[in-house]
């Protein structure tokens, strides 16, 4: 299915993404990415409001954890998780989505409703599976690109 840019984040998101919390340790965290088959997770304040409260990525793990020689099963992801990430509004458009993704280089963006709860994420793959070629081409691109400022990178 192609959509064009006036699409909306909750038409494309994959919605009620996993979502882990900053008291998981690192092999729990790294055990959802692996049984999940996906690059990152949503930390959220609790499980019940699912306040979206930063994100981990799989090499925030490999970085902070694996390189480092620590121990993954008593290591929690307070200290390595990126708080504050770049978001999106479910009723965004998916142009202004794909903006902040280019311009923080972020390959997957948290999407939260009007009380801030992580209700979907938009990822690389969500764009190349339901926006257009070009559309993919260039966010794929940006997001790629060496030495550009990044912020909350996911």
């Amino acid at each position: 299915m192609e959509t064009d840019s006036t699409a909306k984040a909750h038409q494309v998101m994959t919605h009620n993404p996993i979502c882990c919390l900053p008291t998981d340790t690192a092999q729990h965290v790294a055990a959802l990415l692996r049984d999940n088959d996906i690059g990152a997770v949503p930390v959220v304040k609790d499980h019940f409001s699912r306040k979206l409260v930063g994100i981990i990525t799989d090499r925030d793990l490999c970085c902070a954890v694996v390189a480092a020689g620590l121990e993954a099963k008593a290591l929690v992801i307070r200290p390595m998780l990126s708080k504050n990430p770049i978001q999106c509004h479910f009723e965004d458009d998916l142009e202004k989505c794909m903006e902040a993704m280019e311009r923080y280089q972020v390959r997957r963006l948290p999407i939260v409703d009007d009380q801030g709860r992580c209700v979907g994420i938009i990822s690389q793959a969500d764009l190349a599976l339901r926006a257009k070629p070009a559309s993919v081409s260039r966010v794929v691109t940006s997001i790629s690109q060496i030495g550009k400022q990044s912020t909350s990178a996911a």
